[in-house]
């Protein structure tokens, strides 16, 4: 294999595929990038034998062939040279690099034991704007469920249909939901579960792409779905990742489908009042009290523990509906309103049994429900 590329090219497609490539004892070519010179193609390839990421970088290619190389060694020495042309040979079991008054050599393995990229047939495609999903993602991914007891918790839930894309993720304590437009040819409707450490690479990769320098096409995100397997593509990149098997709880049964209280406040205040709140809530439980008397326009958001003492703060809000009040974890109070794009929220409450739910004032498709601490 011989090719060459500019620096700045090369080091921008490394920075995209070598993060997933780690330290796997058992396996060791994992911890490798895969560099493939083929159909005039330079392709650089890392996977982790769940999530697979290709990368076409740009260059010139003198020799096809392929060659894999420690992905931190390669990263971190591409990052250190000139903004030049790089040249790269394989010589026996080394990649010889040029740049320059640089020569390196760095050991690597041959490609043949590489473990190969699953496909993922491109028949049925869904595309949205690669802006909107890293959006929509962003405000749902972050209510995954940590632990792996229940699997099909750990990812996010894609319901597709032909206009929307519903994504829906839950813990079993808090649940956000999100829908965004989407273009398909699909006939069927589709659900899948996709792995969050697999979207969160996604959202990573998205924020790595400039975006001005893209034209309208490459500026969409498009989805192809076989039966376990789900590949993402967005301007020269693919991803592949494989799906979680098992069936998702009907999550629309927790939504409570209509409300006693409602009250819409300042965003900042409320971030505020929560945060101050949060001092003195009881470690362990992050308990915080709201209350919405009947008639005064105001929420009154409050804590108190034995070790650390007590706070009140009274916000004005538009407060209609009974008298109410809730106790809710701050620490998941807090990740809603931090994913909530409005100078408003509104706060939907049934009684202190039922989950509570924050919206934003915009007329957008974002819910986020916190289930009650119950006293």
């Amino acid at each position: 294999m011989r090719i060459s590329s500019l620096q700045e090219n090369f080091k921008h497609s490394l920075s995209i595929v070598a993060r997933i490539a780690g330290k796997n004892v058992n396996l060791p070519i994992l911890n490798n990038v895969m560099m493939e010179a083929k159909n005039g193609d330079i392709n650089l390839i890392t996977t982790d034998l769940e999530v697979g990421i290709i990368c076409k970088a740009r260059g010139k290619i003198e020799k096809e062939g392929a060659f894999t190389v420690e992905a931190k060694i390669i990263s971190d020495y591409i990052a250190l040279l000139p903004n030049k042309k790089i040249d790269f040979t394989v010589e026996k079991n080394n990649l010889m690099i040029e740049c320059e008054n640089y020569k390196t050599s760095i050991k690597g393995q041959e490609a043949d034991d590489f473990p190969l990229i699953p496909s993922v047939e491109k028949n049925v495609f869904f595309r949205l704007s690669i802006q909107e999903f890293k959006k929509a993602l962003s405000q749902v991914v972050f209510a995954v469920a940590s632990t792996e007891n229940r699997i099909e918790l750990s990812g996010v839930h894609f319901s597709f249909n032909k206009e929307k894309l519903t994504l829906a993720a839950t813990d079993s304590f808090r649940l956000a939901e999100n829908m965004i437009s989407i273009n398909t040819n699909a006939e069927e409707e589709r659900s899948v579960i996709i792995p969050a450490k697999t979207l969160q690479e996604v959202i990573r990769i998205l924020s790595a792409i400039k975006q001005e320098s893209l034209n309208e096409k490459e500026s969409e995100i498009i989805f192809y779905l076989s039966d376990n397997q789900i590949l993402f593509t967005v301007s020269n990149i693919e991803l592949v990742s494989r799906l979680i098997e098992g069936q998702y709880p009907d999550y629309k049964q927790i939504i409570p489908l209509g409300h006693k209280t409602r009250a819409q406040i300042n965003r900042s205040e409320l971030l505020r009042a929560v945060k101050a709140a949060s001092l003195f809530s009881k470690t362990g439980i992050n308990d915080i009290n709201f209350d919405f008397p009947q008639g005064k326009n105001k929420i009154i958001i409050s804590a108190a523990s034995g070790q650390s003492g007590e706070n009140i703060t009274e916000l004005d809000a538009q407060v209609s509906g009974d008298d109410n009040g809730i106790v809710v974890n701050f620490r998941y109070l807090l990740d809603g309103i931090n994913n909530i794009d409005s100078e408003e929220i509104i706060i939907e409450i049934t009684d202190n049994n039922t989950p509570c739910i924050l919206r934003s004032k915009k007329e957008d498709n974002y819910l986020y429900i916190i289930m009650p601490i119950k006293q």
